[in-house]
């Protein structure tokens, strides 16, 4: 039960009853929090779940009985029973994102939404200055979002959705990341994490797996331990669905024949490309090629 001497508000300083289902609602840190001062006190929101995505300055945020102290760039993520409170500094700049119960949870979400509620279960404070490009990405979308709220044209709804779920998917990311290398241990995951930019960075010149773990200065038979641990393969069948990946790309939107597809990504014979692709995708390049431009519209 509620305690009694804590207000429960729908936004901040405002008791109106929201009169939709998919409720949704951004703005910025700045917007609100300048009407009080920079002092928002402790309260509740009623089947909401809340966002603060701090980007710079500075908030001390009481959660229930702790006090956190963050420093942008950071995101707090609020369940509805959570009474929550923030002292922002006066530099302080970034989002607040209010969605109902419903749009996450209720009959409008998808099969796939219970992977949201990783970001719910307890509050959360997620460390993005790490993570610069997640950061950008995160920033990127919260800006068409707003923009979107702004302007409601065609499709409205759902692109206020789509775009909700991108930012939360990217923030659900990042705290799956976090959360390995807390289990796993920093090194260890510090360790895989640059394999894999190995790979982006060398896949077309198929590298061996000696090769990257010569890179890395560890035994093949560790990073092996490592990528089967973190990524569920074997460092080799990474490398390689990578590599696939890249050609499946490439026979859907490039013009250029099989050989040539081939050889841009280091294969010396087109007919060993072909052997190694229906291996890992069950048909021939030719045949993957025609299935692609059957899909299309």
């Amino acid at each position: 039960m509620r305690t009694p001497d804590i207000p429960q508000f729908t936004l901040y300083g405002e008791l109106a009853p929201i009169n939709s289902a998919e409720f949704l609602h951004i703005e910025l840190i700045e917007t609100r929090s300048r009407m009080y001062d920079w002092h928002i006190a402790s309260h509740t929101h009623q089947g909401l779940f809340q966002i603060v995505f701090l980007l710079g300055g500075q908030v001390k945020a009481r959660i229930d009985s702790a006090t956190w102290d963050c420093t942008g760039p950071t995101v707090i993520t609020i369940h509805p029973s959570v009474v929550h409170g923030f002292e922002f500094s006066k530099e302080a700049h970034g989002f607040v994102l209010t969605m109902d119960q419903s749009l996450l949870f209720g009959t409008k979400a998808t099969q796939h939404d219970d992977i949201f509620s990783d970001l719910f279960l307890e509050p959360l404070a997620i460390d993005l200055s790490a993570a610069p490009e997640i950061r950008q990405r995160i920033e990127s979308l919260l800006g068409h979002l707003m923009a979107e709220f702004a302007r409601p044209l065609d499709g409205h709804a759902l692109m206020l959705d789509w775009l909700a779920r991108s930012v939360l998917l990217l923030l659900l990311r990042q705290h799956t990341d976090y959360r390995s290398a807390n289990i796993s241990g920093r090194d260890s995951f510090e360790t895989f994490s640059r394999f894999r930019a190995l790979v982006e960075a060398h896949y077309q010149e198929q590298w061996s797996v000696a090769q990257y773990a010569h890179q890395l200065h560890i035994a093949e038979i560790r990073l092996n331990r490592l990528c089967l641990k973190l990524g569920g393969k074997t460092a080799f069948d990474m490398a390689q669905h990578r590599l696939m990946l890249e050609a499946r790309r490439k026979l859907t939107y490039v013009p250029a024949s099989v050989s040539s597809i081939a050889y841009e990504l280091g294969f010396q014979d087109p007919a060993y490309f072909s052997r190694a692709f229906k291996r890992h995708t069950g048909m021939t390049p030719k045949q993957f090629r025609q299935q692609s431009v059957s899909a299309e519209p």
